[in-house]
């Protein structure tokens, strides 16, 4: 079973897409900040798959999946951005800090299944 880490500070964020993905068969670990989700990299827990938000308090997700990506167990897991920024140039700088994709809020329950079978080949 492959584990897929959300990190937003949105609960219900959490509890939605928690929901998709536990029924698709997948194993999910959250966290409610970049902080915390880093502490659980850091206490070894396996992750082939980053969700994260851009927009949170404290670390935003661009400079949260650049910390990830010093970590090295996970310089070459796929991370994909679930955020309501869809302009081009935050696209572009996530890309740059190593995310695999993005996608925008809201999106549907297929697109996303879909997105997470895409990078997890």
């Amino acid at each position: 079973m492959k584990t897929i880490m959300l990190v937003d500070d949105s609960a219900t964020i959490l509890l939605s897409i928690s929901n998709i993905l536990g029924k698709a068969g997948y194993a999910v670990e959250k966290a409610n900040c970049a902080a915390d989700g880093l502490k659980k990299f850091s206490a070894s827990v396996k992750v082939d798959l980053l969700i994260t938000d851009l927009n949170m308090p404290g670390m935003n997700g661009i400079d949260f999946i650049k910390e990830v990506r010093k970590l090295p167990n996970y310089k070459f897991m796929p991370i994909l951005f679930l955020t309501t920024e869809s302009q081009q140039a935050k696209r572009a700088e996530a890309k740059a800090a190593g995310a695999s994709g993005w996608l925008v809020k809201p999106a549907t329950a297929d697109e996303l299944l879909d997105t997470i079978k895409l990078v997890l080949k």
